[in-house]
């Protein structure tokens, strides 16, 4: 197995204080699980996070993190969303989402 944080993925645009917060890891699970989504098996979501709409998603196999970052856009959706959001998806690494989420804050 792939050392964990080449499994991970960022997920920035994670809809906040909508949901239960377990609610919404669920639903980022089945997301990112759908073939549709180019996902795959997911070991963990991580959500919420010390920064508001950022989830850490671990898939069980590094090749699912590759597939999932090709797809153009990934737009959340589920019955129990108002509507679907865009979500912003980035390769795990500390540089990368520490200024990803720097630039969310701004």
């Amino acid at each position: 197995r792939a050392a964990r944080s080449t499994r991970t993925i960022v997920i920035a645009g994670v809809p906040a204080g909508l949901l239960q917060d377990d609610v919404m890891a669920d639903i980022l699970t089945i997301h990112f699980q759908m073939s549709r989504n180019n996902g795959g098996d997911v070991e963990e979501v991580t959500y919420p996070t010390r920064n508001a709409g950022i989830a850490y998603v671990t898939f069980e196999d590094q090749e699912v993190v590759e597939r999932v970052l090709k797809k153009d856009q990934h737009l959340l959706q589920d019955k129990r969303l108002p509507r679907r959001f865009p979500l912003t998806v980035t390769r795990y690494c500390d540089h990368v989402s520490s200024s990803l989420i720097h630039l969310i804050v701004l």
